[in-house]
C-alpha cells in the first residue's frame, strides 16, 4: 500500500471534527420566535435550563418527600436546607438574598410552614428574628442527604472529569445569573 493511500485510509477512518458553527442543526428551543438571529444558542441553553430547573425541582420535592417531609415545595425545601447550611442562624433578608428570591412574603411564608412542621426555631434578637433548625430539622436534612447519596450521587462518575466539569458548569451558571439580573434591571427601566 502506498503512503498516500495509507494516509487516506487514516484520515477516513478518523474524521476529523467540524466546527460548530458549519453544522447545519436545528437548535432544541421551546419558543422558535425567541431563536432567531444571534440568540440561538442562548434560547437552547434556556430551554435546557427551563427543563433542567423543572426536574430538579420535582426531585428535590419527592427527595424530601422520602425523608418524611410529605406536601412541602420546593421553596421549603431550598429554605430548610439553606437554614441548615454550616449550623447558623439566619435572617430572613439573607435567606432571600442567598437564594436569588426577590419577594421575602414568598421566604417567610416557608418559615412559617417549617416552624409549624416543628423542624425549624427562631430567636429575636433585638427587631431581627434569627432562624435555625432544630434537631428534627437537623435530622430530616440528615435523611434527606443519605437519600440524594444513595439514589442521585450513586449515578454519578465520581472521577475528576466529571467534577471538574460540574464545577465549570456551576461557574458558568453564575456567570449568567448576573447577565439576566443585570438584563431584568434594564428590562423594568424600559
Amino acid at each position: 500500500m502506498t503512503k498516500e493511500k495509507s494516509s487516506a485510509k487514516a484520515n477516513f477512518a478518523q474524521p476529523s471534527p467540524l466546527p460548530a458553527n458549519t453544522v447545519n442543526k436545528v437548535p432544541i428551543v421551546s419558543s422558535a420566535h425567541l431563536a432567531a438571529g444571534r440568540s440561538a444558542e442562548l434560547s437552547e441553553f434556556e430551554f435546557g435550563m427551563i427543563i433542567a430547573n423543572n426536574a430538579f425541582n420535582r426531585w428535590a420535592v419527592r427527595c424530601m418527600s422520602a425523608a418524611g417531609m410529605k406536601d412541602m415545595t420546593i421553596t421549603d425545601v431550598l429554605v430548610l436546607h439553606h437554614i441548615n447550611h454550616r449550623a447558623r442562624e439566619k435572617k430572613l433578608a439573607d435567606i432571600a438574598f442567598i437564594l436569588n428570591i426577590e419577594d421575602t412574603h414568598i421566604v417567610n411564608y416557608s418559615l412559617k410552614k417549617l416552624q409549624s412542621l416543628g423542624l425549624v426555631k427562631t430567636e429575636r434578637r433585638g427587631k431581627e428574628v434569627l432562624y435555625s433548625t432544630n434537631e428534627e430539622g437537623q435530622a430530616v436534612c440528615k435523611r434527606y442527604y443519605e437519600i440524594r447519596e444513595q439514589v442521585l450521587v450513586s449515578g454519578l462518575t465520581g472521577d475528576g472529569t466529571e467534577s471538574f466539569e460540574l464545577s465549570e458548569l456551576a461557574r458558568f451558571l453564575r456567570i449568567l445569573s448576573g447577565l439576566y439580573d443585570q438584563a431584568a434591571r434594564s428590562a423594568t427601566s424600559m
